[in-house]
């Protein structure tokens, strides 16, 4: 994998800009509005387009190493203030970023390889996720990201909500709450003119039902779970929020680098045997960071900021979810599904070293220089395994703006 030419992704002051700027140009059509704020103070700003009570809501930023959504977000609203026929009968509501904290330590905003994207990667804690720590926390304990939203969704009642999801490496899927029969044909469609694959095996959704090609539907609350290992489960998470007042959420993941052998649907050989193996490779990965890090801890001075928290987070997932995938059968037996799962694993240790990394550099720890060759040997590994190619910027905001539309016309149909 070459380097790729410099394609910047707007940071949330851009965001806010952007969004100013075309309140300010429809004052009658638009408002932007802050509606929240973080736990460091920094606002949360919702941009509404239409005053239709039928309504839909955007969400973007919600994890901080996923920075597609917000360029594909200031498109969208821009699409539907260009084109009445999206707001017939329709608002639209867009969240410019979910986690403006999160967002303010995931640095790479132009990542040309994926060593550099982790030389800047944040992904916080799973009870710190706006959407995610509904799942692990009491009500009481929310942080005030997850209440603003839930609050969003409350004033709304959005027959749709659409949150605005990514990977760094892989292809593009979408995850249901409900199912909306219609979505694969133009989902499909849009990633193969784009050069995009259909993310078919992602073990993210295992055991979901399939709606077609890269279309998961979740299960519904009180059934079993692929991975019960991981502390997260998406049927407590925000997504589902929107069902009180008869909606639905489609998460949209769209690929940063590209990986055509995400959507082989041939079977895979042994496929217990090679996720036995990837356990055990996930493990020694693990185990290699957690050295470093019990070396480096006695040195570090200074409360655990959100780093050494997420990188610490990371790890302890690590031997529960090994268990599960020695121990539970395969979910599906693809070759899309075994290489999903070797992505994973690649991933858990590799951001977990990087956040783990930043921490070191920062306070000029000795363990920095081999920990930074670790980082780069396994992006580089992980690169050459799934034959990485960029996906430009632009084509990553207009499949995911062409699937949040069609998502649109589909859902609302079925509410009708």
């Amino acid at each position: 994998m070459g380097p790729v030419p410099e394609q910047r992704y707007p940071g949330v002051p851009e965001l806010v800009a952007a969004a100013r700027a075309l309140a300010a140009h429809r004052p009658g059509l638009c408002s932007l509005d802050e509606v929240g704020v973080s736990r460091a103070g920094r606002p949360l700003h919702l941009l509404s387009v239409g005053h239709a009570r039928r309504a839909v809501l955007v969400v973007a930023g919600a994890h901080a190493n996923e920075p597609t959504g917000g360029s594909t977000l200031l498109a969208l609203a821009d699409r539907v203030v260009r084109e009445r026929r999206l707001r017939d009968g329709t608002s639209w509501h867009f969240l410019l970023c979910a986690d403006p904290d999160g967002a303010s330590l995931h640095v790479t905003r132009a990542p040309r390889s994926l060593l550099d994207y982790h030389l800047g990667f944040f992904r916080p804690a799973g009870d710190e996720q706006p959407e995610w720590s509904p799942s692990v926390l009491a009500p009481d304990r929310l942080p005030p990201e997850t209440r603003t939203l839930l609050g969003v969704i409350d004033a709304l009642h959005p027959y749709l909500q659409v949150t605005l999801h990514g990977t760094e490496l892989g292809g593009s899927w979408v995850q249901l709450t409900r199912n909306v029969p219609g979505l694969a044909e133009p989902f499909g469609k849009s990633a193969a003119e784009l050069h995009i694959p259909v993310e078919t095996g992602a073990c993210d959704a295992a055991g979901w039902a399939v709606s077609g090609p890269g279309i998961r539907v979740m299960p519904e609350r009180g059934t079993g779970v692929a991975y019960p290992s991981l502390p997260d489960d998406a049927r407590h998470s925000t997504w589902y929020h929107a069902h009180r007042y008869g909606g639905l959420t489609a998460v949209v993941e769209v690929p940063m680098w590209a990986s055509d052998l995400v959507d082989d649907p041939a079977p895979h050989p042994a496929p217990a045997a090679a996720i036995r193996r990837l356990a055990t490779r996930l493990l020694r990965d693990t185990r290699q960071v957690e050295l470093v890090l019990t070396d480096a801890l006695p040195r570090l001075r200074g409360p655990e900021g959100p780093l050494l928290r997420a990188a610490k987070w990371g790890l302890e997932l690590a031997p529960g979810l090994a268990s599960d995938w020695v121990h539970t059968p395969p979910a599906d037996t693809t070759m899309a599904y075994v290489g999903s799962v070797d992505a994973f694993g690649r991933r858990l240790p590799l951001r977990a070293a990087a956040m783990l990394l930043r921490v070191l550099r920062q306070a000029g720890d000795p363990a920095a220089p081999e920990l930074q060759r670790l980082v780069a040997a396994w992006s580089a590994a992980f690169a050459d395994r799934f034959r990485a190619r960029w996906v430009p910027v632009e084509h990553q905001v207009e499949h995911q703006s062409r699937t949040v539309l069609a998502a649109a016309q589909h859902a609302r149909e079925l509410s009708e």
